[in-house]
This record gives structure tokens, C-alpha cells and sequence, in this order.
């Protein structure tokens, strides 16, 4: 399959390459700049593309371009600090900027080129250094009002640099460019597609496990779900899956677990009711960090018997997803397994050993949702919201008992609802979820006093989940939230909007 490697210089938009690339159903990955030659080049790279980051390129020790990307021909594409790097080895100059360019601007498009489309099209700058004189061969293609070379090319050579951020959705055309890079300039074929991703999941799988026998944890979530979906499509009735329902889980999703794997997935499948062995241990608990260690304590001895009843297993599947891979760097490896799916609240004893089968570690999080509808999971699985690694113990701010809970599954069932009813489940809002705070206050319901407790609605819009900003919602969908939560469900009082972003605030509040 042909693919494209990406060179991380440190730009916090080197994910969104990839991704990008992705799109265009081209097979990318993205690698530490100075990685290994021979790491790099075993994907066979049809071209590569050089990330931003935060150095000049003219200091002492800044990254560099290694020699074996210009030695090897083939395309490649600059991008911000990647531009300068590749200006800087090719004996071009790079010098400080008069004034810096952060944020929206204009550029015009100087000649006609493969890579750019002709015009004044609005880009997105971040950048304090420029190109001052090209690298021989290479003529400008575009400027803007702070930059004479916005844009350049070597159109015999193959290479390319713009001074802009063609990843980011504030560059209008910038997926115009990268999937020209992508598809004519470097020629790869687009073949990363759902069905193809699946074909080579099972077929490594069953290369790994042989007749092994696989354990894995499920809890509803996608990452977890689509995991252990493509393993059983592998090696069918050798895989056993265990849910462990604690109770803190959302409306109907404990009965969702069961269906999807024993009547829709036909999986071997251990359901666990020990909702009341974690109310039990959560009695009096209110601090967060506590909830966490006590959920994940819990978590991991259930996990661990029913995990011994199950047979003597080698292989543990994980939903390792490759934002997960790249932030860490972490090469593969031989572990005492980790649970990382929403119930990953802790990891598991260090003697107990598995091999490690990720069928998703080299997929983004839209890319698994792709695949999950492949393999014919329902949409609603699919396209379930993010949850906290304790669920709901940590939206339910204070004690943790069952009526509270009960009290906010309701409401939280009521956000879901009504924004799915008004088409925001997915474009407006990346999450959305009901909080309950320990927060009583004075209100009128039906002439009598009443002194209950506060609802907090929570709604964020994001790509990433490194940074996101409160939904706006429409006033009409936030009155039915309200007008529902405080007249079915009993103890609430008063709803609140949270309309703070992250950063200051993280998404959970707890």
C-alpha cells in the first residue's frame, strides 16, 4: 500500500497532518524528525512531508533535515519550520521576520504550480522567521503582506514549501493542496479505506495470535468495541470478552454491551453485574482523585477473577488508537497490560502478563468510526460520546449513591436526547453530558417551595480535545433541556450552561 511519512519537527498541528493525509485514503505516518532511517523508509514512502515546530532553523542545535530524505528523490513538502529546514539545507536563507504573522492572512498565488490553486486565497500563518532567498531552483509561488516567499517550489525536484498551515481547517483550500501533494505530485494511490483497513487487521491478527487463545476488555466504548469487533472477525470463538458494569455507566448502555456482543457480534462474552460492590466501596468517598483509585481497585479484581475463570489466555487486545502511539513515542512492546478503554481507570497487577494485540494503533478516532460501521456496528455505538474512565462517578460531583446517580443518568439521558433530536449530537457539539452538582437551592414547583439540586450542562466543540470551546446551542434546544430535566427528574431544581473553554477549564469537571 502507498504511503507518505511525516517528519515531526514538534508542531502542535503534526497530527492533523497526518489526518489530513488520511482523508485523502492515502496510508501516512508520522515520525520524530531524527528517527532511524531505516524506521522511516520501512513503509516505503512514496514522498514526505515536514512538519512546523517552535525552533529557527539557524540556531545552534535546531533540528535539521536528515540526509536521507534528499537523497532519496523522492517528493517532498515543507510546511512552516519544515519549509525553513528544507531552505536552510538546500542553501537557501532563513533570517528573522520584520513583523510575525500569526493568525488569519492573505497570500497571492505568483504563478501557476501543482500544488497551489490560483488566486488570493486566506491561509493560516504562524511563523516568525522567513524565507529571505530560496535554495537554488526553487522560485516563489506565492506571497503575502509579510511574506515576499509565502510559498515555494522546485517543480523539477519535486519540493515544496509553504510558509502557511495547510492542515488547518483555517486554511480553506489547504486540503486541496495537501491531497495534491498526496495524489499527483508524489503519485500514491488511495487505498486506505475501511475495507482495506479491516482486510490487513485480520490478517495481521492472525498472524500474532495464531491459535492462541484472546481476552479482552469491553465496556461499550468505541475504541474498545471496534478492538475486540476485528479480533473476533480474526480468530472467531478464541476470543472471550469480559464487561464489568459498575453501576456508573449511562442510560441503557450496560444492555447495549450485552446485545452488541452476544446477539449482534455472536461473541463469548462474561457480563458482571458489581454495581453494588462499587456503591458499597464509594459510601462517604467525595474527592475526585479518591473515586478514581477506588473504581480502578475495584475495577481491576473483578477484571482479574473473571479474567481467570475465563481460561488461561496469552493475549490481551487493547484500544490503543494512534493519537495514543504518537503521544507517547512508545516503540511496541511486551507489558503488563494497561485497560484503556472509558473503564481504564487503573492498570492491571504487574504479574499478570499478556501479549499485546491492538488492532487500532495506527488509526484516528474518525477512522476507527469508519471501520466500526464497516463491520456493520450500530450507529449508535459508533458515533457514542466520550466518557470519563469512572463514568459517572466523577459527573456526579460530591457523594457518590445510587439515587444520585439514578438522579443523573435521567438528566444526562435528556441532553442526549434532545440535541440528537435537534441534529447537534454530532457537527455542533464533540461532547455533551449532564453534571450534577452538590449544589441545593430554593425553588417553586407546583405553589410549594422546593430544595433541591443543580444540573450543570455541559457542551464543547473541538477537534482534538487538546483545546476546546463551549457549543454554542440554540436558546430553543437549551429551554427544552432545562424545561425537561427539572419536571422529570425528581430532585433537580435548577439547570446551568457551562460556557467556559478548555483551556481554562478542562471538559470534565472533575
Amino acid at each position: 500500500m502507498d504511503s507518505i511519512a511525516i517528519l515531526d519537527f514538534g508542531s502542535q498541528y503534526s497530527q492533523l497532518i497526518a489526518r489530513r493525509v488520511r482523508e485523502a485514503n492515502v496510508y501516512c505516518e508520522l515520525f520524530p524528525h531524527h528517527a532511524a532511517r531505516q524506521q522511516v523508509m520501512a513503509i516505503h514512502p512514496k514522498g514526505f512531508i515536514l512538519s512546523g515546530g517552535p525552533a529557527s532553523v539557524y540556531e545552534p542545535g535546531a533540528p535539521q533535515i536528515p540526509p536521507y530524505v534528499l537523497e532519496s528523490g523522492l517528493p517532498v513538502l515543507g510546511i512552516c519550520y519544515g519549509m525553513q529546514a528544507l531552505t536552510h539545507a538546500l542553501g537557501g536563507r532563513v533570517a528573522p521576520s520584520v513583523e510575525r504573522e500569526y493568525g488569519a492572512a492573505e497570500i497571492e498565488v505568483l504563478v501557476d504550480n501543482p500544488l497551489l490553486p490560483p488566486g488570493r486565497p486566506r491561509v493560516w500563518m504562524s511563523h516568525g522567521d522567513r524565507i529571505e532567498q530560496p535554495p537554488p531552483g526553487f522560485q516563489p509561488l506565492a506571497r503575502s503582506e509579510n511574506s515576499p516567499i509565502a510559498a515555494m517550489g522546485d517543480q523539477r525536484a519535486r519540493r515544496y514549501g509553504l510558509q502557511f498551515h495547510p492542515e488547518v481547517r483555517h486554511t480553506p483550500i489547504g486540503e486541496e493542496i495537501l491531497r495534491a501533494f498526496v495524489l499527483e505530485i508524489c503519485g500514491a494511490r488511495p487505498e486506505w479505506t475501511p475495507a482495506s483497513i479491516i482486510e490487513e487487521a485480520i490478517s495481521r491478527i492472525r498472524e500474532q495470535v495464531g491459535s492462541e487463545r484472546v481476552i479482552a476488555g469491553v465496556s461499550g466504548g468505541v475504541d474498545s468495541t471496534v478492538a475486540a469487533a476485528l479480533v473476533h472477525r480474526a480468530v472467531g470463538d478464541q476470543l472471550t470478552c469480559i464487561f464489568v458494569d459498575t453501576g456508573l455507566m449511562r442510560y441503557h448502555e450496560p444492555q447495549m454491551v450485552v446485545e452488541t456482543f452476544e446477539r449482534l457480534l455472536q461473541a463469548r462474552l462474561i457480563a458482571v453485574n458489581a454495581s453494588e460492590t462499587f456503591f458499597e466501596a464509594l459510601q462517604g468517598v467525595r474527592e475526585p482523585e479518591a473515586k478514581r483509585r477506588i473504581i480502578g481497585e475495584k475495577f481491576i479484581r473483578i477484571f482479574e477473577e473473571q479474567a481467570r475463570r475465563a481460561g488461561e489466555a496469552r493475549f490481551l487486545v487493547q484500544g490503543t488508537i494512534y493519537p495514543d502511539v504518537v503521544e507517547s513515542s512508545a516503540p511496541d512492546r511486551r507489558v503488563a497490560a494497561r485497560i484503556k478503554t472509558h473503564h481504564n481507570v487503573g492498570g492491571l497487577p504487574e504479574d499478570l502478563q499478556f501479549d499485546l494485540v491492538e488492532p487500532l494503533r495506527y488509526l484516528f478516532k474518525d477512522e476507527v468510526r469508519k471501520v466500526g460501521l464497516a463491520l456493520g456496528l450500530p450507529e449508535s455505538l459508533v458515533w457514542r460520546q466520550p466518557f470519563p474512565g469512572p463514568g459517572l462517578a466523577v459527573r456526579c460531583l460530591g457523594e457518590v449513591s445510587l439515587e444520585r446517580v439514578q438522579r443523573l443518568r435521567m438528566a444526562d439521558k435528556i441532553v442526549t436526547e434532545e440535541l440528537a433530536a435537534a441534529g447537534l449530537l454530532r457537527g455542533e457539539t464533540a461532547q455533551a453530558f449532564a453534571v450534577l452538582l452538590p449544589v441545593r437551592s430554593v425553588g417553586v414547583m407546583g405553589d410549594q417551595r422546593t430544595y433541591a439540586e443543580t444540573v450543570a450542562v455541559r457542551a464543547v466543540s473541538t477537534e482534538d480535545f487538546m483545546t476546546a470551546d463551549w457549543s454554542r446551542l440554540p436558546y430553543g434546544v437549551l429551554a427544552r433541556i432545562s424545561s425537561r430535566i427539572v419536571n422529570e427528574v425528581e430532585g433537580v431544581n435548577r439547570v446551568v450552561y457551562d460556557i467556559t473553554s478548555k483551556p481554562p477549564a478542562t471538559i470534565e469537571w472533575e
